[in-house]
């Protein structure tokens, strides 16, 4: 593109800057302007987005024709539907007449679907359908309406990583992407944040009528050396802010450190990703806070089945030698009948009791947590609910006993 041309472009939507990344946004948008495609924009909230839309918009045959910006991430998920594709009267309550929807009344003409990432998956495939033939069916209706709209997306969502995590159609995702556009971060404009600042300050002093604030050259530095997380949309806030509250118009970093946040997230250099990197820092930690106590449950469980089955063990040890004994011919004891049961104290029989109607589960069908609850209550009901004699019985700390009392509610 000519230079005169791009300046031309420039002073039409008041955009200022002269970075080569900026300079190659417009470009591209100006050489797509003409050819009917798809455009996504991708880019950091705040940076500008808004103003490529307009822009092809008004370099494409569909100039004379209806332009609608619309932000995706502000309509309710509940009625975005309606919204895009229009209803049928009675389809839902508050549906007292038909709607085109924004793809009806823009037919010719150019839709901005801004925060396109934000979108329902069900709106994208209604979406996704428009795209490849023109098709709709509003909501509630049944017919079959034909719309011939030019749409260009907008997103600060990072589509490859949506599309990973299912929150994203892939085929929507390449249908929208048929051109892309990469809008530059302010951090990454050098000179044009001095710029930006100028402009900001002179419409406020044009505006409100008061002297307009100007920078010192160490001002000037910190502004370029600055994170921007909030772009030119946070710039302007400042310049603002400055203008307004600042008693002094010539603005030292001691004054503009006032009106910067000063903690070390924001102000720190930022760290660019590759496109479709992601890190698992906060789901790592919480998987490995899960997997620890699940660990500590499990080997606590086996510990109690362990003790438990020794216990088993050695009360079947018990009635194998008593049985040896001979019985007088006059009383016969039936073959699970244990002498030792009757010298035992009324807890020991109980144990003898459940031993013998213990069977050890198959290991695909045991839930050790159903299997650990009975065991604890039996274990409390054995010592009259007194819980240091319960855990002592079951081989466990008090702690432990107290935790699993909370975990199957008998804490009560």
């Amino acid at each position: 593109m000519k230079t005169t041309e791009l300046q031309n472009i420039k002073q039409r939507y008041n955009i200022v800057g002269n970075c080569e990344a900026l300079n190659n946004a417009l470009d591209v948008a100006l050489k797509v302007a003409p050819i009917d495609l798809s455009v996504l924009i991708i880019g950091e909230s705040g940076v500008g987005k808004d103003i490529l839309p307009r822009i092809i918009h008004d370099n494409s045959p569909r100039r004379r024709e209806k332009y609608f910006a619309i932000n995706c991430g502000a309509i309710p998920e509940g009625t975005i539907d309606s919204e895009l594709f229009g209803h049928v009267k009675g389809s839902f309550t508050g549906a007292i007449n038909d709607s085109q929807g924004y793809f009806g009344v823009a037919n010719k003409g150019t839709l901005f679907l801004d925060e396109v990432g934000e979108l329902p998956m069900a709106t994208q495939a209604r979406l996704l359908r428009v795209l490849e033939n023109g098709e709709y069916i509003p909501v509630g209706g049944t017919e079959i309406r034909k719309t011939d709209v030019r749409i260009v997306a907008a997103t600060n969502v990072n589509i490859q990583k949506a599309i990973s995590e299912g929150r994203f159609r892939e085929d929507l995702y390449y249908r929208l992407n048929q051109v892309q556009i990469q809008m530059p971060a302010l951090r990454d404009r050098g000179e044009d944040i001095v710029l930006l600042f100028r402009l900001f300050a002179m419409q406020m002093a044009e505006k409100y009528r008061m002297d307009k604030v100007v920078l010192t050259d160490e001002a000037k530095q910190m502004l370029t050396h600055y994170k921007w997380p909030g772009n030119i949309r946070q710039l302007k806030s400042i310049t603002e802010q400055l203008s307004i509250l600042s008693t002094e118009r010539l603005i030292t970093p001691q004054i503009l450190s006032k009106f910067i946040p000063q903690d070390q997230e924001t102000t720190q250099l930022a760290t660019i990703h590759k496109e479709g990197d992601h890190t698992f820092e906060n789901e790592r930690e919480i998987l490995y806070k899960i997997l620890f106590e699940l660990r500590s449950n499990v080997n606590d469980m086996r510990r109690e089945m362990s003790t438990l089955k020794k216990q088993i063990e050695d009360v079947q040890g018990s009635t194998a030698v008593s049985s040896s004994t001979p019985l007088p011919t006059t009383q016969l004891a039936p073959t699970n009948y244990s002498p030792l049961a009757s010298s035992l104290s009324p807890l020991a029989s109980a144990e003898d009791a459940e031993a013998e109607e213990y069977v050890e589960p198959e290991p695909e069908n045991l839930n050790v947590n159903d299997w650990s609850r009975q065991a604890l209550e039996k274990a409390l009901s054995r010592n009259g609910g007194n819980r240091k004699k319960a855990a002592q019985e079951m081989g466990i700390s008090d702690r432990t006993l107290y935790r699993r009392l909370k975990q199957y509610g008998l804490d009560k």
